[in-house]
């Protein structure tokens, strides 16, 4: 054989290796195994720390059930964690450096509602999937201007709608309104509004808490003051618990109603006897060993409820979100094309605007003119009994 001829064949059996070694057949396409690279932004410290830290356990146990799941293609998903510390500013530089590392294929953000609105601009400029836990609407909306921003928490029409139906069942005239000073805060006051206008029910008192306070006394006695028929608390987990004894020790008895962003751990801890009888809005995951699985879909939520509980202890009502944020990523991962074992990240976004899952939370639906996706048939009634959640009914 000549020199010429044995390197030829020398380079051709190297390629044809390299090939098998890929998982190639001769004539067929590369299998991709790089890794699905998913960022967080979370509340690890600072306020929120209790809601982010729930968010992290979901994380990690959902990429590891899906990673040994096979469902992945031979591919499997590697999660990387940032704290933003409650805070928007440091949240935005996670943002920013998350975006600039091409390795990374889509972004899920914690609780934080001021920290996505914050980030809106940047994920857009830098043309990374986002997928936001938070519940503010403006995190999503105008979709013109937020095409690579999605959201999974209920939103404030849907938890509104859901407790003026309670309170006129229960027949609720007038309110008090405990709420946040932040954009899912004043959302919620003016969506409450619009439903009560409807339902003849009247706010004969309001008063907000910024995300930082742990003492919120003064707004309790301010509601009781003006005698109620019921208190609605639209806070964050942590202060809706505190909240909830706030009011009980300026002496009002009358009902405590909570929308869907103060759901917490399942099991009410010191916080039971101020708000035994309270009405939560919230998912039925939540309480999903109070229901029997008809269905493939409950029966999934079931067993989520069951691993989270078996490794943590206990349940967190937002866990779900994140869990399903991870699932919708791997999938439109899977589905968006692309050269073999580089990010396509418009691929990942165009599918993910168009999704439907029947997730741990919910159904979900995702449009081009809708980028919140929860359902609103999601929400059910949920009340406190014997200090933890149970269904309502």
């Amino acid at each position: 054989m000549t020199p010429f001829r044995s390197a030829t064949a020398t380079a051709l059996a190297s390629t044809l290796l390299a090939s098998l070694l890929a998982g190639c057949q001769f004539g067929g396409e590369a299998k991709d195994t790089s890794p699905i690279v998913i960022a967080a932004d979370l509340e690890l410290s600072g306020a929120a720390a209790g809601v982010g830290k729930a968010y992290r356990q979901a994380l990690e146990l959902k990429v590891e059930q899906l990673n040994a799941s096979g469902a992945l293609n031979g591919r499997s998903i590697d999660l990387r964690v940032k704290d933003n510390r409650s805070d928007a500013s440091e949240s935005l530089r996670n943002i920013a450096d998350f975006s600039n590392d091409s390795a990374v294929s889509a972004i899920i953000m914690g609780g934080c509602n001021e920290c996505a609105v914050g980030a809106v601009r940047t994920i857009n400029e830098k043309q990374i999937p986002t997928i936001a836990l938070a519940a503010a609407g403006a995190i999503t909306s105008p979709v013109a201007e937020r095409r690579y921003v999605f959201k999974l928490a209920p939103n404030a029409a849907d938890s509104a709608d859901a407790l003026t139906v309670e309170l006129s069942r229960r027949n609720i005239d007038t309110v008090g309104i405990l709420h946040t000073e932040d954009t899912y805060g004043r959302e919620g006051v003016a969506a409450l509004q619009r439903e009560f206008d409807n339902a003849d029910i009247r706010v004969v008192a309001q008063a907000s808490v910024r995300g930082t306070d742990t003492d919120v006394d003064g707004q309790a006695a301010t509601l009781a003051a003006a005698d109620p028929d019921g208190v609605i608390i639209w806070t964050s987990p942590e202060q809706a618990m505190l909240a909830a004894a706030a009011v009980k020790r300026a002496d009002f008895t009358g009902p405590l109603y909570l929308d869907a962003a103060a759901a917490g751990d399942l099991f009410l801890g010191s916080a039971s006897r101020a708000a035994e009888r309270a009405t939560l809005v919230f998912t039925q995951t939540m309480v999903i060993d109070d229901v029997i699985a008809t269905t493939p879909a409950k029966a999934a939520r079931r067993q989520w409820f069951q691993d989270y509980t078996a490794r943590f202890g206990g349940y967190h009502g937002s866990s779900s979100f994140a869990a399903d944020a991870v699932q919708l990523i791997a999938d439109a991962e899977l589905r968006s094309g692309g050269p073999v074992g580089q990010v396509n990240r418009d691929g990942l976004r165009d599918v993910l605007e168009t999704s439907q899952l029947d997730g741990l939370s919910g159904p979900i639906r995702m449009t081009p003119d809708n980028h919140s996706g929860l359902m609103p048939q999601a929400l059910t009634t949920l009340v406190a009994r014997n200090g933890r959640w149970r269904l309502a009914g």
